[in-house]
């Protein structure tokens, strides 16, 4: 029907022509015109809303599961009622509902059980509302829970055939066997039946069918077929053999082994030769027979059996997992922020499994690189040459496998310079300043940081800006504070992170009017360059800070604490006065002014400077010398008068020299040394002097101007300190029991010599020192004889000087007295040693490393050799050796501890693991003396799939044909020899004798070389008879032969056999069948 909710005069229409389309028969019906009139003869006044339909205050409807259902409210009234929608008992299911025709019709599509219930909806306007609920009963055709499926059974087996559906109305469900009813059919006692669910038991061979179950109500029904089929099959393996599955590293991998049989065959899965895999971590066997690992690792890599069995046989497949490294981009391409028409690179490092192939590509924006020579991509990284604007964007490193990918992105950014700023002008204009405005210009990526303000004075230096303010980036206006008596231009540049944008253009001219100077010279100093003159000095002014013309400076000065006026001196273009006939260095106040056409400016400061200095008059005196030891001295003095010195003090200067030691009579005078001491000081140390010599020195009092006179010369002596080590030590004339010893005294005595002392004792082969033997020799002795010493033994002589302050310095010898006959001394390394004066014997540690030449090698795939060579006392030695990066204590082993190259085998190490290994020795506390460095072994991966040559079947036939054919060669041997040929030996060594045979002809043993051409077997492998009728038998079996290590015949002439006399004791070859295979091969 058509409702009008409020009519108009407009709606009358003559003619209103109603159709009727009907859409699953494509047509189109037309019912008869109406005429519509609208009568305003008794217009309706404003009123309450109302409903024209549906009538009353609740209807009901019903709507079906997975339908659509439309609830409709029309309502009349004035003004125009609103119509709204809600669901009583919950909220309206907002993504499956729309409203239709100014929300008079909602619908809700894909109707559910949860839809049902009542829904209010009320029409609204400014005089009231009106209500109207509509109850919704929501009803089901007939749907799957779940549907019956086909059935394999073996016989005897038991299955169940299940046909579960829901609806409302509940469905009624009936089955069928073969397209019968179930309860036409010929009874079964395997078969029950319990309403949804059919039980088929102790089935036998035969009895398959098709079951067929309809399930119905009164709004549809479902009909679903289910065959049963009863055979007795041996287990099948679907999976093709030998299929490799490859993985990545921590991936779930899915072996497959899929099977057909009845009764279902039992799939169990086995890993090389181990046991069965149960279904626990980490495998997952699936009831379809697919072997999960959940995380697969590279230790799961091999070889895996799957075997489907049931009562009928049984079935096994091979397959192969492969579980690669993941693919992974270590070094990634980073952010980058680039300069217009610069180089930028992109970086894009990858790992990736070896075995596979990997392939990289690079994307901009998601999309392909432009076709462009300036994009260069390299196995690892993709540089842009010259980059543009237009290369901005997103590049996206992709690495492929067949397995895997990894990808990483990263933004590129060009940037530049900023464009100069635009339109300046100048604003609020005054005497001393105005205001300056812009606009600045492209940024290109990179934000303005500050605007430089520079200004250009066209009347003191055209051409020529100079920097006048900074602004910040943000801002594009400058208040500039102006200079008197200049024509200024200004102009502006940008500044960002790339640097200076080019300068704006200038702006207009702006003068200022003259005025009198507002600044005075700086860095004003009064310097004499003379003992009689001042010379006066400051910074001029620059043509701006003139303020106006006629700049001139006003120089003014007056001597410092004195009664006296000022003098002044008015000059121009310079910087700098001098004032002469000044008495030498006396304090001045000195004062420089500025001065124009326009007037004064400020009153300076006065700055204290000093008239010219002069050399000093006089000497210090009362100087004095205080011997602190041997090396060290003090002097001191009284300082020269102020008035004296004529200058600015810089202090004082010490010279001083080495006249000669007291030893000696004649001067031999050194290099004088010479020391400044800063300040008004009145004294100072003298370091580095040499005892008991005689030394000179003198001081003078320095100034800005130079030396003063210098004092008087001061002699003083150093007393005595120890002496230096003698100059050498010698040992001679070494016998069995008995050395001498030959010395020199010390280079510097350092005073009077009292003698000299002699320590020394023993050094056994181990290393330990005996007692320690000591003897005085007077100051003129320079030689001794050692007698009673032992034989064949090392000893260590230490050896110095002494004055009356104690020993100097000791050097040391070392030597061995003559050897008894047969006996090695052995080489020790040198020992350090702890003089004592204690006869009991004590160890002493070798010098330098215990350990020398460690080094290490791998022995299969869990063994190790370490060797070294060890010089020490200590036995407890040990090899410790740890997993590397593990976290566990040492591994140690005792190894013999004698001295001398040792090796030593670690056994039981893991294949393919990374052993860090170090050699230690211990004391008897377990405390650790010595220790080498750490050595990193590495032990090769066990072998995975080495192919055993004696299993195979290539190598099986080999080995057969081969010994078949030695079986052939060996029966024509045989048949030849048996046939009587005979081997013209004797001939053929005639007309073809060697050389060396030649040579021996007359001895009765002769010596063949094995040679080619004296085989006697043909290369053809057969026995070749000649014109001889001696027989092989007449030369003997051939049973002496005999075989070398390699196989080869060496008893070729070992057969012997008595002929004329006038042959003598010659040698002959019986051929042999292994010789004749030899020729054959």
């Amino acid at each position: 029907d058509l409702y009008f909710s409020k009519v108009l005069l407009d709606d009358t229409r003559t003619t209103t022509s109603v159709y009727a389309r009907f859409p699953h028969t494509q047509t189109i019906q037309q019912k008869q015109p109406i005429t519509v009139k609208v009568l305003d003869n008794s217009p309706s006044g404003e009123r309450r809303p109302s409903f024209m339909a549906p009538l009353g205050q609740s209807s009901t409807q019903m709507a079906l599961r997975g339908g659509v259902l439309e609830l409709e409210c029309i309502a009349e009234g004035l003004p125009t009622p609103e119509v709204s929608w809600y669901k009583e008992s919950g909220d309206l299911p907002s993504s499956r509902m729309s409203f239709h025709n100014f929300q008079k019709t909602l619908k809700i599509a894909d109707v559910m059980e949860a839809d049902a219930g009542d829904y209010r909806c009320t029409a609204k306007n400014s005089l009231g509302s009106a209500h109207h609920t509509i109850k919704v009963n929501v009803k089901a055709a007939p749907f799957w829970i779940s549907a019956p499926r086909n059935l394999i059974l073996a016989p005897e087996e038991t299955g169940i055939l299940t046909c579960r559906v829901s609806g409302d109305p509940k469905p009624q469900i009936a089955w069928s066997v073969n397209g019968v009813p179930i309860k036409d059919s010929p009874k079964d006692t395997s078969r029950k039946v319990e309403d949804d669910t059919v039980i088929l038991s102790d089935v036998q061979t035969g009895s398959s069918a098709v079951y067929q179950c309809n399930a119905s109500n009164e709004f549809g029904y479902l009909l679903a077929n289910a065959f049963v089929n009863v055979l007795a099959e041996a287990p099948r393996v679907l999976t093709p053999p030998n299929n490799v599955y490859q993985v990545i590293t921590n991936n779930p991998a899915f072996l497959d082994c899929a099977s057909f049989g009845s009764p279902i065959p039992a799939i169990t899965w086995f890993k090389d030769s181990q046991t069965s895999i149960l279904n626990r971590d980490p495998y997952v066997i699936h009831n379809n027979g697919t072997l999960e690992i959940n995380v697969a690792q590279s230790l799961n890599s091999g070889k895996y059996t799957c075997i489907a069995s049931n009562n009928l046989g049984t079935r096994e497949n091979h397959v192969y997992l492969e579980v690669k490294e993941p693919t992974r981009i270590l070094a990634q391409p980073e952010y980058m922020v680039v300069q217009r028409n610069r180089k930028a690179v992109f970086e894009c490092k990858v790992k990736h499994d070896p075995t596979l192939i990997p392939t990289m590509n690079w994307l901009k924006d998601n999309g392909e690189l432009p076709d462009d020579e300036r994009f260069l991509v390299d196995t690892d990284s993709l540089t842009i040459n010259e980059v543009t604007e237009e290369d901005e964007g997103t590049y996206t490193c992709v690495m492929n496998t067949t397995l895997d990918q990894d990808s990483a992105s990263a933004m590129l950014t060009v940037v530049e310079e900023p464009d100069p700023p635009t339109d300046l002008e100048l604003t609020d204009q005054r005497e001393r300043s105005v205001q300056l405005t812009w606009i600045p210009g492209d940024e290109h990526n990179s934000p303005t940081q500050k605007f430089l303000v520079q200004y250009e004075d066209l009347l003191h230096q055209a051409g020529v800006w100079h920097n006048l303010t900074e602004e910040e980036g943000t801002k594009t206006t400058a208040h500039l504070d102006l200079s008197p008596y200049a024509y200024y231009s200004f102009r502006v540049l940008a500044v960002n992170h790339v640097g200076y944008s080019q300068p704006s253009r200038p702006s207009r001219q702006y003068r200022t009017n003259p005025a009198a100077p507002d600044v005075n010279p700086t860095d004003v100093h009064g310097v004499g360059t003379e003992h009689n003159n001042l010379v006066i000095s400051w910074k001029e002014l620059t043509g701006l800070q003139s303020n106006g013309p006629g700049l001139q400076y006003k120089v003014n000065w007056r001597q410092k604490d004195v009664e006296e006026d000022w003098l002044s001196e008015t000059v121009a273009n310079t910087s700098k006065y001098v004032v002469s006939g000044t008495p030498t260095f006396v304090p001045y106040e000195v004062k420089v002014q500025a001065v124009n056409d326009y007037g004064n400016g400020p009153a300076p400061e006065a700055v204290v400077g000093y008239s010219g200095e002069d050399v000093p008059m006089s000497a210090p005196e009362s100087v004095q010398v205080l011997v602190q030891n041997g090396t060290l001295a003090e002097v001191h003095w009284e300082p020269v008068l102020t008035s004296m010195v004529r200058g600015r003090l810089q202090g004082y200067k010490v010279s001083y020299w080495r006249e000669r030691s007291l030893h000696q009579a004649e001067a031999q005078q050194e290099e004088q040394q010479v020391l400044l001491f800063s300040g008004n000081r009145t004294d100072g140390r003298l370091p580095g002097l040499k005892p008991y010599s005689l030394y000179t020195l003198n001081i003078r009092v320095v100034n800005g101007k130079g030396e003063g006179p210098p004092s008087p010369n001061h002699n003083f002596e150093t007393p005595e300190g120890v002496p230096g080590p003698p100059s050498f030590l010698r040992i001679k004339n070494t016998d069995m029991d008995s050395l001498t010893l030959e010395w020199g005294p010390p280079q510097d005595n350092n005073g009077r010599l009292t003698g000299y002392t002699l320590k020394y004792q023993p050094v056994n082969s181990s290393n330990e020192l005996g007692p320690v033997e000591e003897m005085m020799f007077p100051a003129n002795e320079t030689t001794v004889i050692l007698a009673d010493l032992k034989y064949s033994t090392r000893y260590k002589f230490y050896f110095n000087a002494k004055t009356i302050k104690g020993s100097g310095p000791t050097i040391t010898e070392e030597a061995v007295t003559i050897m008894d006959e047969g006996y090695t001394e052995p080489h020790l390394p040198i020992s350090p040693i702890t003089q004592s004066l204690r006869p009991p014997f004590h160890k002493v540690r070798p010098i330098g490393p215990a350990f020398t030449n460690v080094n290490s090698s791998v022995v299969g795939e869990e063994g190790a050799v370490i060797s070294w060579e060890y010089f020490g006392p200590d036995k407890n030695v040990y090899v410790e050796y740890i997993v590397e990066n593990s976290k566990e204590d040492w591994t140690k082993e005792c190894v013999n501890g004698s001295s001398g190259s040792q090796t030593h085998l670690i056994k039981g190490l893991k294949p393919g693991t990374s052993y860090r290994v170090r050699l230690v020795v211990k004391d008897h506390s377990e405390a650790t003396i010595h220790s080498t460095e750490e050595l990193v072994i590495t032990l090769p991966a066990m072998k995975s799939d080495q192919v055993d040559l004696a299993t195979q079947g290539w190598f099986i036939g080999l080995m057969c044909a081969i010994a078949l054919l030695i079986l052939v060669l060996l029966i024509i041997c045989f048949i030849k020899r048996n046939k009587g040929g005979k081997y013209p030996v004797k001939e053929k060594e005639d007309a073809h004798q060697d050389p060396e045979i030649q040579l021996e002809h007359n001895t009765h043993t002769h010596t063949f070389p094995l040679k080619t051409t004296g085989s006697r077997t043909p290369s053809n492998g057969t026995v070749k008879r000649d014109d001889s009728d001696d027989s092989l038998v007449d030369y003997g079996e051939g049973g002496d032969g005999q075989f070398n290590e390699d196989g080869s015949f060496i008893g070729q002439y070992s057969g012997k056999k008595e002929k004329d006399t006038h042959e003598g004791n010659e040698s002959s070859e019986a051929p042999s069948p292994v010789n004749a295979m030899n020729s054959f091969v």
